[in-house]
Order: structure tokens, then sequence, then C-alpha cells
């Protein structure tokens, strides 16, 4: 078993049941997420998804890290990341068995989205039926003018370090 942690620093921290500190990581996005509002996995744990107080989704692989975590060569790796809503992203779902996922935001729409692409589904209360088949279409929600950005396997997510700085003067700078 694991626990996951959102933050207000854009910081995930994974704890060990015990309650120790196990990883702690920061998305690397071109767009900074801002704080973390909300956070689910899948049943079986490997996919992560976290949503923000900016409106964006960030879709996470932990199945490798957890496998054996002590192995640096297992790494979590930051796979996609999209903007779901215009304002705070208040709860996520992730459906597997029709790989969907459903977001809620402070605006009050409840909108679908395709959990491996990011694509845009639609919303709850809108007049046409869900196409949950297609995603030929690229569609966005009116509010929203970011397509989804599908992470590179070679980028590293940034892990929070502890630098110290000492304060020294100096006079020729």
């Amino acid at each position: 078993p694991i626990l996951a942690s959102a933050h207000e620093s854009s910081c995930i921290r994974l704890w060990s049941i015990q309650g120790n500190l196990m990883k702690e990581l920061l998305p690397f996005s071109e767009h900074p997420s801002g704080p973390l509002t909300v956070l689910c996995t899948d049943i079986s744990t490997k996919i992560l998804f976290t949503g923000s107080k900016e409106g964006h989704i960030i879709r996470w692989n932990i199945a490798s890290f957890l496998e054996d975590s002590r192995n640096r060569k297992n790494k979590i790796k930051e796979e996609l990341y999209w903007r779901a809503h215009a304002a705070e992203v208040v709860d996520l779902f992730f459906e597997e068995e029709k790989n969907v996922v459903v977001t809620a935001s402070i605006d009050g729409s409840v909108r679908l989205w395709h959990a491996r692409t990011g694509y845009y589904f639609g919303y709850f209360g809108q007049a046409r039926k869900f196409e949950l088949s297609d995603t030929s279409r690229l569609i966005l929600p009116s509010d929203v003018n970011d397509f989804s950005a599908i992470i590179k396997e070679e980028s590293q997510h940034m892990e929070k370090k502890k630098v110290i700085y000492p304060l020294t003067l100096d006079r020729d700078k």
C-alpha cells in the first residue's frame, strides 16, 4: 500500500503505509500546473492523475516505481498534461473500463476526457450523446484553448532537493 498527497507547491509526495516519505516530485510540464487540489489512481495503482487549481490534469505512470521503489532506475513518468477547466479542479475520477477521466470544477462543469490522450468528449448536460469511440475529431471546451501535451519518454521530472545557499556579500558584483 502507498499513500499519495498533493500540495499547494505542486509537489506530490508518496508515502509508505508506515508514514515514511518514499518520493517527492514536481511536474515538469511547459506550463506550471499550480497548486494541486485533487488526485486519483486506477484500481491497480499504476496510473496517478492529479488536478490543479488552474484547471490542469496530469497523468503519471507510477507502476515501475511501485514495483521496486529502492531501484533508482524505476522512475515515475509524467505522461500526459492538459488543461481541463478554466478554473480549479475539485474532483477527478478515472473509469478504467471505458478509459475515461471525469473532471469537475468550481465553475460547475463536469467533463469527460480520454485517459490516454486527453481528448475531450464533452460535458454532462450536453444535448448530444457522448461518442467514446471516436477520438479523431479534435474539439475543446469553449473556455479552454490548449490541446493536451504528451510528455516525451526521455523527459525527467524535477525532484525537490534541499539546497543551502549561504548569503555572502561580494562587493565586486
